[in-house]
């Protein structure tokens, strides 16, 4: 078996982290999705916004189809969420056009038969599918400390300083690799055409545990080389405001707008059409491709495309708290990044620990 070396480093080495350990209790973990657009009030999808816990996102899509007699694929959501935490998402039913009245039949049944709260539902003319978000708002609890609460609150606070001014990486999470790395590892024997699964979704979803893989070595080798506060030649670089995407064809104009958190670079999700990165930038990318066993024409045979990822997570908005021995650190991320990968950097602990979160990524519908 070819190993893989899923080690991620701290941009924050320099700074001791709190310890503590996550999700003593669900309410310790309340994650918020954020929408990409709003319900209009007419169509014929009834848009649910609703808070739950102790239940994931497909069991409450199965029960909702139960529930109104709908078929299978009728009730749509815009991301996964865990189980063990307090969540709030919307999901899509569609129930055909109805009259206003029916909107409050619905919240009704709804609380009466499913252990959740509904915030608010709405009509909308389309069905909520996966990425169908804008971002996640994320307030988590850190308990069992390795300090006192005085000295987290120092140490957490130079390295929320840090992150905000510099960013992070937008590594994928521990959890997304499996057991020791199992998925990306099962991923990589798809590839080579060492095993074979008929099941396309959990195809799909091995095979992108392994691009995500490579996608973290480019972010850990451009930490290496000193090349993640600064843009490199070639970079395919991604605007803050708007999601265009172009080339860096001089550095030294762009590296302003990069310091300014105006721009970022991305990170290769290998494939057979991805975008790929010039000079540089794009010698990089090689390397960290013919470091691997696989080739563009491994991803060719299997029909994975690829794309680009934002390389350099901003977190403007982190903050950190304490308030009863605990310490609670409260940030918006753009889809598809990890809140662990925050919650690392400020704990400082074995990897381990985070792979009892369950960050699913919304784009692997």
């Amino acid at each position: 078996m070819d190993e893989l070396n899923l080690a991620l480093p701290y941009l924050t080495a320099h700074l001791p982290g709190v310890g503590g350990r996550l999700r003593a209790e669900a309410d310790h973990f309340v994650v918020e999705e954020i929408a990409l657009y709003e319900a209009c009030g007419e169509g014929q999808h009834l848009y649910v916004n609703l808070t739950k816990s102790g239940l994931t996102t497909r069991e409450v899509q199965l029960r909702l189809e139960r529930l109104f007699g709908l078929a299978r694929g009728a009730v749509g959501f815009a991301g996964l969420k865990d189980k063990f935490a307090r969540t709030t998402q919307t999901f899509s039913l569609n129930v055909g056009y109805q009259s206003a009245a029916f909107i409050d039949e619905a919240v009704r049944r709804i609380e009466s038969e499913l252990p959740v709260r509904v915030n608010w539902a709405q009509f909308h003319r389309n069905k909520l599918r996966p990425g169908h978000l804008l971002a996640n708002r994320f307030e988590i609890t850190v308990t069992d400390l390795a300090v006192t609460l005085d000295e987290a609150v120092v140490r957490s606070q130079a390295i929320v300083a840090e992150i905000r001014r510099r960013g992070l990486p937008n590594f994928f999470g521990v959890q997304r690799f499996g057991q020791k790395g199992a998925n990306a590892h099962q991923g990589l024997e798809l590839l080579l055409r060492r095993r074979s699964i008929r099941d396309r979704w959990l195809r799909r979803f091995l095979i992108s545990s392994y691009q995500s893989h490579l996608c973290n070595c480019y972010l850990v080798r451009r930490l290496e080389i000193g090349a993640f506060d600064h843009l490199l030649a070639g970079d395919v670089a991604k605007k803050v405001a708007t999601g265009g995407m172009f080339d860096v064809e001089e550095v030294e104009r762009e590296q302003p707008r990069y310091v300014a958190q105006e721009i970022n670079f991305t990170a290769p999700i290998y494939g057979s059409r991805m975008w790929q990165a010039k000079a540089e930038a794009g010698a990089l990318e090689q390397q960290i491709l013919a470091s691997s066993p696989v080739t563009l024409m491994h991803f060719e045979e299997a029909r994975i495309e690829g794309s680009r990822r934002v390389g350099r997570l901003l977190v403007p908005d982190l903050a950190v708290e304490t308030s009863e021995g605990k310490l609670i650190a409260r940030f918006t991320l753009p889809k598809g990044a990890y809140a662990t990968v925050v919650m690392r950097e400020l704990m400082k602990v074995d990897d381990d620990h985070f792979s009892i979160v369950n960050e699913e990524d919304e784009n692997l519908e």
